[in-house]
């Protein structure tokens, strides 16, 4: 009987990170956004940006600092779905299952699936922009990500790849986004609907902002 309270107090702390970090990453996507939407002000705006971005001195501590947030979500994730099949290991009779899950969508029912497909393309995604060609601007010193983005989705298999790889990210956040705030302690009748509402517009809007850049460099970008 003891070990029951610190199980929970676990659970807790344990949802408190799963939401802290959850929110942390998903302001990081909006962040990393606004910066990515500049591709469409052209190469000049665009290179300023980033080599700006690159050459800050903290962008080495916080990028150690956005990959400790993000393997910490990880393994607390998986920790916590580990942890819950094991307190159930015999599944759910059939009309108790559609019971306990019948208020769940397709995207809070394939979270671990989602994440795991979304740590596959960051992977991915950081070999082909961080450690891929490294262009330069003409008589510069600047690193020519714009080229490198016009080169990148130039190629029908990797927009492919990156819209349906987006849409996975979509649907996490679509879930993620009002489950961290509800793992925060935010949760009350009058509030939560519009917590709900306002985390998957923003998602919608992420998520649409990430898909046009792809379509846009291969459709015009690279032609223009």
């Amino acid at each position: 009987m003891p070990p029951r309270p610190q199980a929970s107090s676990s659970s807790i702390g344990s949802k408190i990170l799963i939401g802290l970090t959850g929110l942390l990453l998903f302001l990081y996507l909006l962040l990393h956004l606004a910066g990515n939407l500049l591709v469409f002000l052209g190469p000049t705006t665009f290179n300023g940006y980033s080599h700006k971005l690159i050459s800050n001195p903290l962008l080495g501590p916080i990028e150690i600092l956005l990959l400790a947030i993000f393997l910490l979500h990880i393994y607390k994730v998986l920790r916590m779905w580990f942890a819950n099949r094991a307190a159930r290991p015999v599944p759910y009779a059939r009309k108790e299952w559609a019971r306990h899950t019948s208020r769940k969508s397709v995207s809070s029912a394939t979270m671990i699936l989602s994440g795991a497909i979304i740590l596959l393309f960051v992977v991915l995604h950081v070999r082909m922009f961080k450690y891929g060609p490294e262009y330069s601007v003409p008589g510069t010193n600047i690193r020519d990500l714009y080229r490198l983005e016009m080169e990148v989705f130039s190629n029908p298999i990797t927009v492919g790849f990156y819209l349906l790889c987006l849409l996975v990210v979509g649907s996490h956040l679509w879930h993620g986004v009002s489950s961290a705030f509800q793992s925060l302690g935010v949760d009350h009748p009058r509030y939560t609907p519009w917590i709900r509402f306002i985390g998957q517009a923003l998602a919608l809007i992420i998520t649409a902002g990430f898909l046009v850049i792809p379509i846009w460099v291969y459709l015009v970008g690279g032609r223009s």
